[in-house]
Order: structure tokens, then C-alpha cells, then sequence
């Protein structure tokens, strides 16, 4: 069980349906690789295995994955399951379902509804569960998620997922899911800088529902990472804190709401560690609503 001191509690907590996670959590996607997906130099095994087991002893006890996060040598569900089975009680795993890859990793159309099932499954075998925590289920472009939210809730309603929530969705869509099952979360793009769209933040906030940021420190380079120069004012607030911009931005997410759970990614254990510890950076009113300007300016 993850200690009430670790270095994640220090942000406090939050609950996704009946399962409680301390709010810094971790992406995998960047442990397959240096760059996205199935391109650049996939990353040392033993590494990304360090990574997860530090996360463990750091406290961090929700990570978020999905089956099409492979690279040409590397599979962010089987390094999970290779470096934390057998899970710790505490431990909530969130996949993504919706996405299609083929073999050698190009991106094919999006799973029909009826495909979802195949998606859980593949899930579950890679991470060797009977039963997966929180699925999401990842909108591409259509404008209606109806069908493929009530294929989830079936297989809900079968016992194969526990909780489900959305991803890359927007207010109607969220509204659409919430008339077919319960939604204990909403995964957005979200950051200083590259804030989300229609206020999803606050609408989660007044329904009771977490926030899930991603690409929170990457911002435009996305899955390649932060590959942008650092805006003055993170830099700024991040001087007279003596600490890096990417735990200011983390910090900045804290400060947004009790309910917004950040996941920042990494393949570096040095990171992680520096992620987490934003959980006890305490901006100042004046230092978030700075830091609010950023984004209000790029939206």
C-alpha cells in the first residue's frame, strides 16, 4: 500500500469512482521510446523498468496506458506488467481503448463499436488482469461517442472494466457518455500555454469528475516531447523557486483544482522523481494567475 508520507500524497487525493489515487500519476506512453509510437531509438528496457518501480516507491499509484502504446522493441503494457505484477492493492491502471495500430505500427481506422471487446482484451492479456480498473475511450472524429460509450458499458456491465471515463472529448460529448453510464473522468490536452478548450476543466470541477491533463509539460511537441523554448514566465517563477519549469507546470496543474489528476510522462527516473515532487510547490495566487495569463494569451 502506498505510505500516507510518499512524495505523491503530498498533492492529496482524489477518487475515480470507489478507487482512490494520489494526484500525480504517470503516463507511459513516452517509456517506449524516445519519440512517439514506432519512430525513434526505442528506449533501454531496464530503464523504463526503473522508471515504474520508482513511481511505486514515490508513491505514485495511478498510471495511465493503452495497448497501442508500442514501439518497434517496446510495449508500455508489457513493461508494466513485467516491473509491477503482482499489483499493489492500491494500484489503479487506466488504459485507452478507440485508436488502432497495425503491426508495424502505422495507424489504422478507429475500432467500430463491436471492436471495443477485442481492444479491452488485448488490455487485459498484456497486462495479465481479469479486469481493468478505468478504461477511456479515446474520440477521434466523430461527432457522436453514443455507440462506442455503450459498448463500454456493457463490457462494464460484464465485469471486464470497473470504471470508464473519456478522452479528447468535447462538453457534449461528456454530456452524451453521462446519459448512458457514469463517467469518473475526462483526459484533455491541458497546460500552461495550451489550455483546453470549452472549460472542460471547471465543467468536470462542477460535475464531480477528474480532469486528466496530458501533454501538460510536452505542450506542442506532443508525443515528442517539450521540444520548445520555455515561456519567460515559467522560467521566472521556476527561478524563484530554485526548481525546474516542468515541476512549475505540474504545480500549476495542482493549483487548478482538487479534482485535476496531472500524468505527466517519462522515460527518465531523474524526472519522474522531479514530477512528483510538484506535489509540494505552493505557487503563490499571484504566481498562477501569471501563469493563467500564459494561457489565456495562446487561446
Amino acid at each position: 500500500m502506498t505510505s500516507l508520507a510518499s512524495p505523491a500524497a503530498a498533492a492529496g487525493t482524489w477518487s475515480l469512482g470507489d478507487l482512490t489515487v494520489n494526484r500525480i500519476g504517470l503516463g507511459a506512453m513516452r517509456l517506449t521510446g524516445s519519440a512517439a509510437f514506432h519512430q525513434g531509438t526505442p528506449s533501454d528496457r531496464g530503464r523504463a523498468i526503473a522508471v515504474l518501480r520508482r513511481a511505486m516507491e514515490l508513491g505514485v499509484n495511478h498510471i495511465d496506458t493503452a495497448a497501442f502504446y508500442f514501439s518497434r522493441l517496446r510495449s508500455a503494457n508489457e513493461l508494466i506488467n513485467s516491473a509491477l505484477a503482482p499489483y499493489a492493492d492500491d494500484l489503479v491502471i487506466a488504459t485507452k481503448v478507440g485508436p488502432a495500430r497495425d503491426a508495424s505500427g502505422a495507424w489504422a481506422a478507429s475500432a467500430r463499436p463491436d471492436q471495443l471487446r477485442g481492444q479491452v482484451e488485448e488490455n487485459l492479456r498484456q497486462l495479465g488482469r481479469d479486469h481493468l480498473d478505468l478504461v477511456n475511450l479515446r474520440r477521434m472524429s466523430q461527432d457522436s461517442i453514443g455507440e462506442h460509450f455503450g459498448a463500454l458499458a456493457d463490457l462494464r456491465d460484464a465485469g471486464l472494466v470497473r470504471h470508464l471515463g473519456l478522452s479528447n472529448v468535447r462538453p457534449e460529448h461528456l454530456d452524451e457518455a453521462r446519459a448512458i453510464a457514469p463517467v469518473v473522468c475526462v483526459q484533455n490536452r491541458h497546460g500552461i500555454g495550451t489550455p483546453c478548450a470549452a472549460d472542460l476543466p471547471r465543467l468536470c470541477a462542477d460535475r464531480g469528475i477528474a480532469f486528466v491533463p496530458y501533454f501538460s509539460i510536452a505542450g506542442e511537441g506532443r508525443e515528442a516531447g517539450a521540444v520548445r523554448a520555455e515561456h519567460e514566465e515559467v522560467s521566472t517563477v521556476a527561478r524563484a523557486h530554485g526548481v525546474s519549469s516542468a515541476r512549475v507546470r505540474v504545480a500549476w496543474l495542482l493549483a487548478q483544482g482538487p479534482h485535476v489528476l496531472p500524468i505527466p510522462g517519462t522515460g527518465d527516473p531523474d524526472h519522474l522523481a522531479d514530477n512528483v515532487a510538484a506535489g509540494t510547490l505552493r505557487l503563490t495566487d499571484e504566481e498562477v494567475a501569471r501563469l493563467d495569463a500564459v494561457g489565456s494569451a495562446a487561446a
